[in-house]
């Protein structure tokens, strides 16, 4: 079984993608020479090569990557070798234009972009099995070789194609899933609006309809479309593990939340032997660094815990936002080095050189359009130097305080049409409740639903409208064996096939919250609801209530005015050694924090009043010590508390009692033993 570190780097990764194909040869000694300059120890190839690996079906020419391959191992740069995949040659299209996808409304894409692929395509997976088996006999054994990258960010930008092949293919796997005709139409509720089918060969995919789709197939056509990735991946990696032993094989999630959503992770992630992710700053006003945390979070999750690494972020501004603002100065750094804190073993960047031409020439890269002679370059060398100073953090893992449930496939059928209110937002939920969190410096892993939640003092569940009869039975486990439990509202509602649990809602969470939910009532577009407690306190919500009945927890606040004033809003319920708490309305940032400071105290979870707002405090621990990453994102001085004596990596000073943080600066300490 291949190792799931990069092959032959010694600390920790520091590159980005590099295309030399889209420049005359006389420039690739240019950039190696400044790849040494800048500290480059990994560079990623061959991603969008096909056409020029295979520039006509069966005939390869591999004497370009060759020189490339030659060149970067003779000045000590690994890499990171792409199977093509991701980009068909014009070629391959024109013998087989039903590799291209089709959308939901029957409009075949063409040629000309990315990762336009039908992947149900028998010509499209005989191809790429071809061009991949040639490449890793190529390559395979070579001494430059420390990873193989599958294709690239596979469901960007599409992952469900609705094509004939695609309707044969989702047959097959209705049958493998439902066992025959019957499992369907029980799964799916096909007795509404006489949806009943008679064979399997009547299923189409969920195209275009006059009005609404039935929900259990739109819900099974997302785990049918990424199942389909899925297997293309496994069957390329299982070509590199058979032909090219010991060399671990990835391909680039993009974990964040607002960039891919149509691929469940927690499955992909037991696939690669190393998680690898893209992260692009999403400047809409909000806290980017937050959401960065958040991301990194949920990408050691997905990773089970272990060391990852961010294989793609941006120098600077990207190109394909509404507007794209550059970076402020030390902010690459800094943002860099948040995702090391938070367990990447590395930083990566799309790309090396600016490009000239194409799509993305005003997206920022290593080496810019501007030269050396750039504020952009002279970082990008400073960063090269603290990421060798930060070898010894190689291997170790991030500590988290507490947990998220998180479920893509639940976020799938949330997402669906005719739901109680268009208002509410899973993601929206997910954002607020870890920005809460993160504002209390707590650092979180994020779990499964049915995953061991035994480690953590503190589970919060802020979107869980599909949850299974296990998960339910695990999260009243958890609660009763000493845990602390906060769940938000809509969640535990329906099971895996969208089909809402008998009985009263919130379905499988009922005995674990100890109460039930008569109806859910919606609040009006700007509408808010006052909730108070005995002490007269008082806090604000909107988008929703509820019509609570306490069935062993006690209130804690009740609606004050609205449809369901009188009635309870939040409530508490002890079950064993634990707490439930359950939250149902969406409350302002200010009201949420105050009821998880509540939650945070029955955990144990001890404040951090120490710490100013937007400067975190993250550590990872391993073999090689106890490290402590302290990140500023704040333009103000300060000074953090430390729980020990120590070295501080990127000056070589020692530290004792409090660090001093300048402005927007990182520090990391190393803690004596």
């Amino acid at each position: 079984m291949p190792d799931t570190a990069p092959e032959g780097l010694e600390g920790l990764a520091y590159g980005g993608d590099y295309n030399p194909e889209q420049w005359p040869e006389d420039v690739w000694a240019e950039d190696v020479r400044l790849m040494r300059e800048a500290g480059v120890t990994l560079v990623s190839i061959g991603i969008f090569s096909w056409a020029l690996i295979e520039p006509e079906p069966g005939r390869y020419d591999f004497g370009r990557l060759d020189r490339i391959v030659a060149l970067l191992h003779e000045n000590g740069i690994r890499i990171d070798l792409g199977t093509p995949t991701v980009a068909p040659p014009a070629w391959f299209y024109r013998a087989h234009p039903e590799a291209l996808p089709v959308s939901r409304e029957g409009m075949r894409y063409a040629f000309g972009s990315r990762g336009a692929i039908c992947h149900s395509s028998t010509a499209y997976r005989t191809a790429a099995a071809a061009v991949t088996e040639q490449l890793v006999r190529r390559y395979g054994s070579h001494p430059a070789l420390a990873l193989w990258h599958v294709h690239n960010e596979y469901g960007v930008p599409v992952s469900a194609c609705y094509c004939e092949n695609c309707a044969a293919h989702f047959r097959r796997w209705l049958t493998a899933t439902y066992g025959n005709v019957e499992g369907v139409n029980e799964a799916w509720g096909t007795a509404f609006w006489g949806q009943h089918y008679g064979s399997v060969e009547e299923i189409e995919p969920p195209r275009a309809t006059p009005t609404v789709c039935n929900p259990a197939h739109l819900l099974d056509y997302a785990r049918f479309a990424d199942a389909t990735m899925r297997e293309n991946f496994v069957r390329e990696r299982d070509i590199l593990h058979r032909l090219s032993p010991g060399i671990p094989v990835t391909t680039n999630f993009m974990t964040a939340l607002s960039q891919c959503d149509s691929v469940d992770y927690w499955a992909w992630g037991r696939e690669v032997d190393l998680v690898t992710n893209d992260h692009y700053l999403i400047t809409d006003g909000r806290r980017t660094h937050v959401n960065l945390a958040m991301t990194a979070d949920l990408t050691r999750s997905v990773a089970g815990g272990a060391p990852w690494l961010l294989l793609e972020h941006s120098t600077s501004g990207v190109s394909w936002q509404p507007r794209n603002p550059a970076k402020a100065p030390g902010q690459m750094a800094r943002n860099s080095l948040a995702h090391v804190a938070r367990g990447s073993d590395g930083a990566m960047f799309f790309q090396w050189r600016q490009s000239r031409r194409g799509a993305e020439k005003f997206h920022s890269s290593m080496l810019p359009h501007a030269g050396t002679d750039s504020r952009v370059w002279r970082e990008v060398v400073r960063l090269g130097a603290d990421l060798d100073s930060l070898a010894p953090v190689r291997g170790t893992r991030t500590v988290a305080d507490a947990a998220m449930l998180w479920d893509w496939q639940s976020w799938w059928a949330q997402r669906l049409e005719w739901r109680p209110s268009e208002d509410h937002d899973a993601r929206e939920r997910a954002d607020s409740f870890y920005e809460a969190l993160y504002d209390r410096h707590l650092t979180l892993d994020f779990a499964h639903p049915e995953a061991d939640l035994s480690a953590y003092p503190l589970v919060v569940v802020p979107a869980l409208y599909l949850a299974s009869e296990a998960t339910g039975r695990n999260l009243r486990t958890y609660v009763e064996n000493g845990g602390t439990l906060v769940v938000s509202y809509f969640s535990g509602i329906v099971d895996e096939h969208d089909a809402v649990h008998p009985g009263a809602y919130p379905g499988v969470l009922r005995d674990v919250l100890g109460l039930t939910v008569e109806e859910f009532s919606p609040l009006g577009e700007g509408e808010r609801v006052r909730i108070t407690a005995a002490d007269g306190s008082e806090l604000t919500g909107d988008v929703w209530s509820e019509f609570v009945v306490p069935r062993g927890a006690e209130t804690v606040w009740t609606y004050a005015d609205g449809l369901a004033a009188g009635q309870p809003a939040i409530t508490r319920h002890r079950l064993g050694r634990g707490t439930a708490w359950y939250i149902s309305t969406r409350l302002t940032p200010a009201a949420l924090d105050t009821v998880l400071g509540a939650a945070t105290e029955d955990a144990g979870l001890t404040p951090r009043t120490d710490l100013p707002r937007d400067v975190e405090v993250v550590r990872r621990s391993g073999e090689s010590g106890e490290y402590v990453f302290v990140v500023n994102h704040t333009g103000t001085d300060t000074k953090v508390p430390l729980p020990g004596h120590g070295t501080e990596l990127l000056t070589g000073e020692r530290a004792a009692g409090r660090l001093a943080l300048p402005g927007g600066a990182v520090r990391v300490v190393r803690l004596d033993s």
